[in-house]
């Protein structure tokens, strides 16, 4: 079983096996199935995410029952035709796929957890606007997955992935960091390097807050998911320049634990704290659930 980071960088450097073997491997111990079995329930997975994409990005898009979110992912589709953006077309198209996915899971439709529902969109926004720009197969794209797997297990087995436990750093943190050791592994980086992309990407959202509208995985969950995509790649490619951390992923993991056990709990997925604590958020929970929702500063020192 692999515990660290740094076993991962060693195992891979000491076995000459790709991080995504090691994942594989591991999994075929534990669970005993076999590795076609393995292989094709990422293959399902990876085919959820496709799905979902394509349900956002297409005709109008998709609404959640609540109204709160939907439609921008066809927004910034549309954005993206005209040409002229400011980020660029492949930062973008990571934003928009991102979106697509999180709006899907906001409108009750079917999407993979990478690691949480609330995190779905970023890794899917990673993983396909990298598709694109180096052409990768099938293949490239379940290996994609394998690796970013792994180094989320070792979050979750560490520290946390659940926004109510710690926070959204633990949620989109994760996801990201996930994406970016994953983007520099398919990207033909060295173990040390997605390592490294991983700790960077990690460092980056530290502190992140857990303060959905109404409790809802909508508003600012949506838009946050653009925010770890974009963070990921951002990470991938410095870590394939070059630029190293310095504190190494292992320790950062363990500084996520601590913040997130450090936030209060109006600040970990309760609705009580952070934007959700808003006069308009507080106003979109009370339209949506009533009265007896109301979260005015009042109510909450009662």
């Amino acid at each position: 079983m692999i515990h660290s980071i740094a076993q991962i960088v060693q195992e891979a450097e000491e076995k000459q096996l790709s991080i995504a073997e090691l994942m594989i491997q591991q999994e075929i111990k534990e669970s005993g199935l076999s590795r076609k079995e393995i292989i094709d329930g990422m293959r399902r997975n990876l085919i959820t995410m496709k799905n979902a994409v394509q349900k956002g990005t297409e005709n109008q898009g998709v609404k959640s029952p609540t109204g709160l979110t939907g439609g921008d992912a066809i927004k910034m589709k549309n954005y993206r035709q005209k040409g002229l953006t400011l980020s660029g077309d492949k930062v973008l198209r990571a934003v928009q796929d991102a979106l697509a996915t999180n709006e899907v899971n906001a409108a009750m439709g079917v999407i993979c957890a990478t690691p949480t529902a609330g995190s779905t969109g970023t890794m899917p926004g990673v993983l396909f606007t990298i598709t694109d720009t180096l052409n990768l197969t099938e293949d490239q794209q379940l290996e994609f997955l394998f690796v970013g797997a792994l180094f989320g297990l070792v979050v979750a087995n560490n520290a946390m992935i659940a926004g109510a436990v710690g926070g959204c750093q633990a949620e989109i943190g994760t996801a990201s960091a996930m994406s970016a050791a994953a983007a520099v592994a398919i990207s033909g980086g060295t173990p040390q390097q997605s390592a490294e992309a991983f700790a960077m990407a990690m460092s980056n959202l530290l502190g992140l807050v857990c303060d959905p509208v109404a409790g809802l995985v909508e508003i600012p969950c949506v838009k946050r998911n653009a925010i770890g995509a974009t963070n990921a790649l951002i990470c991938a490619d410095m870590a394939l320049a070059g630029i190293e951390n310095k504190i190494p992923a292992d320790e950062v993991i363990q500084a996520m634990a601590k913040v997130g056990r450090s936030l209060p709990s109006e600040l970990r997925e309760t609705g009580m704290g952070g934007i959700a604590a808003t006069p308009t958020g507080i106003k979109m929970r009370m339209r949506i659930f009533g009265e007896e929702f109301d979260l005015s500063e009042e109510k909450i020192n009662e």
